[in-house]
């Protein structure tokens, strides 16, 4: 699959800087949202940008809603590219203070 471009805004920005806090861990919209305090009307679509350029991957929760009484939750995870392409377009930031488009 080839890579797509992204513009990283400073939303997309903080929202990266969080994956990268805790790499390993998977995260759930509403707890990306709670942390970044990126609004989820901007979130969900970067979220969904971010995985079909392969940087995040996610999987729904394995539960029965009706048993614990609350809809699936959806959980995102960095890829190894995201990974990679998270660290450099912030390095990248920091140094020149602009907003960067990565493919």
């Amino acid at each position: 699959m080839e890579p797509k471009e992204l513009r990283l805004t400073h939303a997309s920005l903080k929202v990266l800087r969080l994956f990268l806090d805790s790499p390993m861990v998977k995260l759930s919209g509403a707890e990306i949202h709670k942390q970044s305090g990126v609004f989820t009307g901007t979130l969900y679509p970067l979220l969904l940008r971010f995985e079909a350029a392969g940087w995040l991957k996610s999987e729904w929760e394995d539960i029965d809603p009706k048993k614990v009484g609350r809809p699936r939750k959806r959980f995102y995870w960095l890829t190894r590219i995201g990974l990679a392409r998270a660290n450099a377009a912030l390095a990248s930031v920091s140094r020149s203070g602009e907003v960067m488009s990565w493919a």
